[in-house]
């Protein structure tokens, strides 16, 4: 026993060495290391968090008609935060005694100051009762050393420190432009805002947009309706947004459309652009959209233009409408350069270009391309680690492992593979499934390979042996070829009444056995073979199976729903040799099995149970088989064993 563990242990190790090995291709070929794209965007979102902005009501203020002043006069002391607006210089000063007493004309070289600010002009009417002045001509406010504002007509409360500028506007903070018509500048709280339309450039991004506002001193501008944001690499629309003028970095919050020279188009509702290094994080079920017709949608996603890389978390999709497949997972990451998706957390790869779809879950789930000097074009990938499962109306399987490529169209299981087709169920060490035109044409079975076909709750039809290769068609089981050790258990029924007649059991080097309608047609051996029927009344449990059988009732997803249910997988416990089996053709317990040739003699005496027909020769094999050939040179001289 201890040997016997000693030998699935070195297998077991095997088969891991051969995953990692697998795996670790993968791996290298990643550009950036998962999930690590959302950790440096969280990173520096959190060090250049922006301060909100003190929003202003959307009102309309009419500009004052030119040349009159509307303002009324007020006492400034009554405001306890209002300071004297001084004029400094005036090539000419006089008043308007028929207009307004207190009004002061003012015209050549005007100069105001109020606290930290400079108010230039050709002319004005100054009231210094209201504290107050009209201006008009080369309007330009200066305020510290980084702001001034320029426009041809002014309205200046200094009460309230509000400036009305309108005609040819513009105002330059350090590196950002804003120009405008019409522009409301709150020296109170530092803020400007536009209602009639407006541009923003701040040497990397221009900002357009019919209303919106500005804070020289946070950086911080809000826009609203028709904005635009346009950069060499990129045009966002949308209907609101918040951008800092320091960094770059914008707020989407509302409906916005991101497009990169008609290469990648972006959706979302909510997240945070910077727009410098084309790093992004969308929030809000949103989508990017390459020029190829690929898809990411998630949750939350995550994405570099400049790398050309994006992750997305929660209920993510990643499609690809050219090889009509679909990634699902909660983590979904795709690098666009080397054309790799990982998903990971509920993953689940769909394949629906056929009429049936195919459903593969795994842990891990890699797609990717790859190509070879003598491919004309990439080549598809897939693979799949831990937990593997799929689900199709006729093909259903699980493994620990497994890889697809359309160079060669072969699905390759590893890791206690278990496959189903209708009633049968295949199982060995390793699967290789080749497909053709989205059909699974061919199935082989490599190292304790076993097929079972369900006939009734009780009995199974069993084919066991070194390979096992399993053609298809359409689906459906057609033919069985056992090469090698070959053991067989078959329930053969009476043509008329159909019930059991008894067990049948054969040894051989080489079986074929063929199926109609879902059922065993006939059997084929070598001359080289044993076999015996037994009543079934004799048969005990274990001797109804061959030891290597186990009917994977429950593990067998039923539907899609199925695939993420997961099951602890440990290979299944060998049965008890049966004590009730034919010997192996050859040897000296074969001579002497008196049962055994007791049991053929009267099984070729009785045409309802005849097992071996043997007026015939070999016609009904398929010669182009290399196993076929072999049992041809071996004389084959019994034809069939009848339903």
């Amino acid at each position: 026993m201890s040997k016997i563990f000693r030998k699935y242990n070195w297998i077991k190790a095997a088969f891991i060495l051969m995953a990692v090995l697998l795996f670790i291709p993968t791996i290298e070929s990643q550009r950036i290391k998962p999930k690590q794209l959302r950790e440096d965007i969280l990173e520096q979102q959190s060090k250049e968090k922006s301060p909100e902005v003190k929003k202003q009501k959307k009102k309309r203020i009419e500009p004052p008609k030119t040349g009159t002043s509307t303002l009324k006069p007020a006492n400034p002391t009554a405001n306890k935060n209002a300071t004297i607006v001084n004029l400094e210089k005036s090539d000419v000063l006089f008043y308007d005694q028929a207009k307004n007493a207190n009004m002061q004309i003012l015209k050549g070289n005007v100069r105001f100051k109020h606290d930290n600010a400079l108010l230039y002009c050709d002319s004005a009417h100054f009231n210094d009762l209201a504290n107050s002045f009209d201006a008009f001509g080369n309007v330009k406010i200066v305020q510290g050393d980084t702001l001034t504002i320029y426009g041809d007509f002014l309205n200046y409360d200094g009460n309230t420190k509000l400036a009305i500028v309108w005609r040819n506007v513009k105002l330059i903070n350090r590196k950002t432009t804003l120009t405008t018509e019409m522009l409301y500048y709150d020296r109170a709280i530092d803020l400007s805002y536009y209602n009639s339309g407006g541009v923003v450039k701040d040497g990397q991004n221009t900002l357009i947009s019919m209303w919106g506002q500005y804070s020289p001193s946070t950086k911080m501008a809000l826009f609203k309706d028709n904005v635009k944001m346009i950069n060499p690499d990129a045009t966002l629309t949308t209907d609101t947004l918040k951008y800092n003028t320091s960094n770059s970095i914008a707020d989407i919050v509302g409906n916005s459309l991101i497009v990169y020279k008609n290469e990648t188009d972006i959706y979302s509702q909510r997240g945070w652009f910077d727009t410098k290094q084309d790093r992004m994080m969308l929030l809000d079920r949103s989508l990017v959209e390459q020029n190829d017709g690929k898809t990411l949608i998630g949750d939350t996603i995550f994405y570099d233009k400049e790398k050309k890389y994006g992750e997305a978390f929660s209920n993510v999709e990643l499609n690809d409408p050219e090889q009509k497949t679909t990634l699902f997972g909660h983590f979904v990451s795709y690098d666009e350069i080397k054309e790799i998706g990982l998903a990971t957390d509920s993953a689940l790869f769909v394949d629906w270009s056929s009429r049936d779809s195919l459903f593969l879950s795994a842990d891990t789930l890699y797609t990717f391309k790859d190509s070879l000097p003598d491919d004309s074009i990439a080549q598809n990938n897939l693979k799949g680690f831990k937990n593997v499962r799929f689900f199709r109306k006729d093909f259903q399987g699980m493994s620990d492992s497994i890889t697809y490529s359309t160079r060669d169209s072969v699905l390759y299981l590893l890791g206690l593979p278990v496959v189903w087709s209708e009633k049968n169920q295949l199982m060995g060490q390793k699967i290789s499934a080749f497909t053709k035109n989205q059909q699974i044409e061919r199935v082989r079975i490599e190292q304790s390979a076993i097929a079972i076909q369900k006939d009734t709750l009780l009995y199974f039809n069993q084919l066991s042996g070194k390979e096992i290769i399993a053609h298809l068609d359409s689906g459906k089981l057609q033919r069985v070829y056992v090469n090698g050790n070959a053991e067989t258990i078959y329930f053969p029924k009476d043509d008329k009444t159909g019930d059991f007649i008894g067990v049948n059991k054969t040894i051989s080097s080489y079986v074929t056995m063929y199926l109609k309608d879902e059922q065993v047609d006939r059997i084929v051996l070598t001359t080289a073979s044993s076999g015996t029927m037994y009543p079934l009344e004799d048969m005990e449990e274990n001797d109804l199976y061959l030891r290597n059988f186990y009917w994977y009732e429950n593990e067998r997803p039923k539907s899609k729903e199925d695939l993420f249910t997961k099951f602890d997988r440990t290979p299944p416990p060998k049965r008890k040799e049966s004590t009730k089996k034919p010997n192996f053709p050859g040897s000296k317990n074969d001579e002497g099995d008196s049962e055994s040739t007791t049991q053929r003699d009267t099984n070729q005496n009785n045409p309802s149970t005849n097992n071996f027909d043997t007026s015939g020769g070999n016609r009904n094999l398929d010669t182009s088989n290399p196993t076929n050939r072999s049992q041809q040179r071996g004389g084959i001289n019994l034809k069939q064993i009848q339903k």
